[in-house]
């Protein structure tokens, strides 16, 4: 199939390539020069695991193409899968700009081409967007141009990581169409990556739309649901690892995002929530649950924050902090909505000195922090001097460290650990002192 993708951020990259690597025609149209300009020297403006291999391997063959040029890009486009971002303000309300913008360049590229004969070109909503947001394109399509043309909508499930290995084999493809026939095209397009035996939904429009929504908030349901349990557990002298492992022995329960921690953070999750609070607001349609979902994520950065309040006091000031881990989560360097800026954050403004290491989001902290924190090349570099290590992000290489010589850079042998990683045991024997989540602290 021709395709062209509008969009070159996450999952528009991630889908053009893919697409491209297992066989179709694929042009990528962003309006970003300098974007453009990194893709066509084959190199990735993001970071994903195993991108930039796929992409000069695919500009290489030919089947993959970057372009700012509108015309160029839709001249020959059988489908076009808009999958520009949708920023939200603060109570979760989509921004549809970049999607309707999209959507008139596709309605005036359609119209100056001759009808198709045959099935029409496709236009599929990729990006997330609220429940009837295709009709809107639909009819800003119609209004540009006589020539048919067909929607659908086409979530995506990508986890920033992992998104390529989602892409080739994802639980469940969802497709909304109106159209049985354009069901079918689509269901061909996505054949090759559901070869051991996984779904393609097929379903209307406005439930595809939803698919998302619903999915997203109900993994941030179960994050919120163990912190709240995990809280609970500090309270009465449990451990949550023992009461996850009875928990999550339940089949009916099973064990996938039941983890505690900081709380979820990027450009999902509290994304989808906010804005499935937003769509019950606007129906009279309250969502009293996953109000309490986010209320419970925001609280738990505070809650950690607490204990390092308890063990130095409120005012900071003269204390170094070495933070491990900026991004949400690892194998990303997205920073967006990160639980560690908020405590980065709430450090700096009690006169704290922060010193932060990320393997590979450093940048993006900087965007972020700017010249307010210091920045360590190394892990272990972090520690030096610093009254305490907080943990923030849970990445491989910080699972088993030389404690000894943490010990030694550390001035102060105090761990503040918001994913769990170490074993409060060892750290009792080793003389730390170590604060962690839904685990009593070790206070040696």
């Amino acid at each position: 199939m021709r395709i062209a993708v509008v969009g070159t951020g996450y999952v528009g990259l991630v889908t053009g390539t893919c697409f491209a690597n297992t066989g179709n025609d694929v042009v990528c149209l962003d309006i970003d020069e300098a974007k453009i300009a990194t893709l066509q020297a084959g190199e990735s403006p993001i970071y994903e695991p195993g991108l930039d291999e796929l992409i000069e391997r695919n500009q290489r063959s030919g089947r993959l193409v970057f372009t700012t040029d509108i015309e160029a890009a839709y001249e020959r486009a059988e489908a076009f899968f808009i999958c520009v971002g949708t920023p939200s303000d603060d109570e979760g309300r989509a921004d549809l700009q970049y999607v309707l913008a999209a959507a008139a360049d596709i309605g005036d590229a359609l119209e100056r081409r001759p009808a198709a004969t045959g099935l029409p070109p496709i236009v599929v909503v990729k990006s997330t967007v609220p429940v009837g947001t295709n009709d809107e394109v639909r009819s800003v399509i119609a209004g540009r141009t006589s020539k048919p043309f067909a929607m659908a909508s086409n979530p995506e499930f990508l986890k920033e990581g992992e998104a390529i290995r989602d892409f080739y084999k994802p639980d469940r493809v969802v497709v909304g169409v109106d159209d049985e026939d354009v069901g079918e095209a689509l269901r061909e397009l996505y054949r090759p990556y559901v070869r051991r035996g996984k779904p393609i939904l097929v379903m209307d429009i406005r439930s595809s739309e939803m698919v998302k929504y619903a999915s997203n908030a109900m993994l941030a349901t179960k994050i919120s649901f163990v912190n709240e349990i995990a809280n609970l557990c500090e309270a009465y002298g449990a451990e949550i690892k023992q009461v996850r492992a009875g928990m999550t022995s339940d089949s009916r329960i099973g064990d996938q995002f039941l983890y505690p921690g900081l709380g979820y953070g990027g450009s999902c999750f509290p994304k989808d929530v906010l804005a499935c609070m937003s769509m019950g607001v606007d129906r009279d349609t309250p969502t009293q649950l996953l109000t309490a979902v986010h209320e419970v994520n925001q609280r738990q950065r505070a809650t950690f924050v607490a204990k390092i309040e308890r063990h130095f006091g409120a005012r900071l000031s003269g204390k170094r902090f070495a933070v491990w881990g900026v991004s949400f989560k690892p194998r990303t360097d997205d920073v967006r909505e990160a639980p560690s800026l908020t405590i980065i954050e709430w450090l700096l403004a009690r006169g704290a000195e922060v010193v932060c290491y990320d393997p590979v989001a450093l940048d993006q902290a900087r965007r972020k922090l700017g010249d307010r924190v210091t920045y360590a090349k190394i892990d272990m570099e972090a520690l030096d001097g610093a009254d305490a290590l907080v943990i923030c992000t849970e990445w491989s290489e910080f699972r088993h460290p030389d404690f000894e010589e943490m010990a030694e850079r550390l001035g102060g042998k105090v761990i503040f650990d918001g994913r769990n990683i170490y074993d409060p045991d060892h750290m009792r024997e080793l003389g730390f002192a170590y604060y962690s989540v839904g685990r009593r602290p070790v206070l040696p």
